[in-house]
């Protein structure tokens, strides 16, 4: 009998527990959920900064996160204020847009019924230097580099904070 009143205890409190918390999973059968913390982030941009500041280019790296919100951003001593804004708004625009940025300036030149793309919201910004930051098959995030002079140079910069968040390449 006490094993049956043990069972039937812990049943409830099973139960009560789950009624409190229901968002909470005891499964180990759950994917587990890529996350671009706050410090990979940082480094991440430490190291796009630094290897634009080693090709002698001023810049600045903006991070978002999968909603795309900034995680982190980044100016170099030197790198004039617009590219706080255009750094922001490539990491917004290849989150957003799930691709590189320079794959959908190039879309708009190709075709000009889609021109209103580039006008889709205010943080939208059709430029080279951004690209999505996947891991494990998801996209969670972005990076946008501004100040170097010309895209390739934003990008070999964006590419190096994407070797040190070991993201999936998705340079398509």
């Amino acid at each position: 009998m006490n094993i049956k009143k043990n069972q039937l205890i812990a049943l409830l409190i099973a139960l009560m527990f789950s009624c409190l918390f229901p968002g909470v999973s005891f499964s180990k059968d759950q994917p587990a959920q890529n996350v671009l913390t706050t410090e990979l982030s940082v480094r991440a941009a430490m190291a796009a900064m630094k290897q634009c500041e080693n090709d002698g280019f001023k810049v600045s790296v903006a991070i978002v996160d999968n909603a795309g919100l900034l995680k982190v951003q980044l100016k170099a001593d030197g790198a004039g204020p617009h590219t706080l804004d255009s750094s922001r708004r490539k990491a917004y625009t290849a989150n957003s847009l799930r691709g590189p940025t320079q794959k959908y300036a190039e879309l708009i030149i190709s075709s000009p019924d889609l021109h209103s793309l580039a006008r889709m919201n205010e943080s939208i910004l059709l430029l080279g230097g951004g690209f999505p930051i996947k891991m494990g098959g998801e996209i969670v995030g972005g990076i946008g580099v501004g100040g170097a002079p010309g895209i390739r140079f934003d990008e070999v910069c964006a590419r190096e904070a994407l070797k040190v968040l070991q993201a999936d390449d998705l340079f398509e």
